[in-house]
């Protein structure tokens, strides 16, 4: 779980966190200027924020895995159509290469679908293969992407006795 900590102030929730940055640093470029545009980020990062639910159970992150001809069940290829009708508006509204035309909060929300669209083999439309190619060329992304893959395969502390 995400906790960001500055001065004297907690936040631990990913919108919380990205509110409060854009308010102590609004020329970031977190949210983008236009106001429309603006609301609209807003909604599709709320929207990955709290939705989803089959596509992150059916297709939990693993950033060490490959599942080539993976089967995505009914519920979860809802979700996935979702997914890639926000990512088509966005890009045609907007121009690409990223969601708003530029990076913010809703390209930093959905990077961790782009892993498993990736990990899934989930086909998806050029122009949304394209943006998962964008997002997954950042240096963040490949840092972090890196770092997952040295870490065990299994955590001691994840492992319960029933």
């Amino acid at each position: 779980m995400p906790c960001l900590r500055h001065d004297n102030v907690k936040v631990w929730d990913t919108l919380a966190i990205a509110e409060y940055l854009t308010e102590i640093r609004p020329t970031a470029g977190i949210l983008p200027q236009d106001l429309a545009a603006r609301a609209h980020c807003r909604a599709v990062s709320g929207e990955m924020h709290s939705g989803f639910p089959n596509l992150r159970s059916a297709l939990p992150m693993n950033l060490k895995a490959h599942l080539p001809g993976f089967s995505v069940w009914s519920g979860a290829q809802a979700d996935v159509d979702r997914v890639v009708a926000i990512w088509r508006e966005c890009l045609d509204t907007y121009g690409g290469p990223d969601l708003f035309g530029e990076l913010s909060l809703a390209d930093a929300l959905y990077a961790p679908v782009c892993t498993r669209f990736l990990t899934y083999d989930v086909p998806l439309p050029p122009d949304c293969a394209a943006y998962c190619d964008t997002i997954m060329s950042w240096p963040a992304m490949t840092e972090w992407i890196a770092a997952a893959k040295l870490e065990p395969d299994e955590l001691e502390e994840l492992d319960v006795e029933f």
